[in-house]
């Protein structure tokens, strides 16, 4: 693919957390419009990764191109001013905030952000719950809660950890068909996923993470053939 149509590209990553050296030479491509999925075992420096392209780890060097600009020594509240947003393992929900207090507190960072009715209308179950306290929903409440309050802020690039993880199977399937109605509307995605199950049919590349960098891509009509290598190095 041509370079201009790059939402995404890590060159040669190292990121650490204090003395630990997490990411060793990343190397990833995300062009505009996908989903890529980040396959790998748990400490294999998925999530460090998402991470380090907001610029929330420790030292980083290397290069991390956000629609061909350079954002390696950018504070992480301009990398997300450029369009990106993070849904973080943790969900990061206020407690003491209702539901839609909880949506409308992010700032927009670029026009085109979802409105609050879009967003109700694509997680009805947070309509209902708009006035309720966030520690109120349950946890497949929380992270549509979490997902959607990136919708709003204009982010195009939407960083997404391990989103299905402990969720009963109705949300989870909920999840994946929101993930599809983001990228039909030209929604960039990159997703780190330890539920193969989940990611696989979603993706359209996969990269396999292994001591901190891209051992393997994997394009999704390539996912049959490459079943055995998968199995070798996730369990799936």
């Amino acid at each position: 693919m041509d370079a201009r149509t790059e939402s995404l590209r890590i060159a040669g990553l190292h990121a650490f957390y204090g003395e630990s050296h997490i990411l060793h030479g990343m190397d990833i491509v995300v062009h505009r419009g996908e989903c890529v999925s980040l396959l790998g075992r748990n400490g294999a420096g998925r999530t460090t990764t998402l991470r380090a392209i907001l610029g929330l780890t420790g030292k980083r060097s290397g290069s991390i191109m956000l629609n061909g600009r350079e954002t390696i020594g950018l504070a992480p509240h301009r990398i997300a001013r450029l369009g990106v947003g993070y849904c973080p393992e943790e969900r990061g929900i206020y407690a003491s905030l209702s539901c839609e207090e909880n949506l409308l507190l992010p700032p927009q960072v670029d026009s085109g952000g979802m409105s609050v009715d879009e967003i109700y209308a694509m997680f009805p179950n947070l309509k209902e719950r708009r006035h309720s306290q966030g520690t109120r929903l349950s946890g497949g409440e929380q992270q549509m809660l979490a997902m959607a309050r990136i919708l709003r802020t204009g982010a195009r690039l939407l960083l997404l950890d391990e989103i299905s993880e402990g969720l009963a199977p109705v949300i989870v399937q909920r999840l994946g068909e929101v993930i599809r109605h983001l990228k039909a509307k030209g929604y960039t995605i990159l997703l780190v996923e330890q539920n193969f199950r989940f990611a696989a049919p979603l993706a359209d590349r996969m990269y396999v993470i292994e001591h901190g960098r891209a051992v393997a891509e994997i394009a999704q009509h390539e996912l049959e053939e490459k079943r055995e290598f998968l199995q070798e190095f996730l369990g799936v």
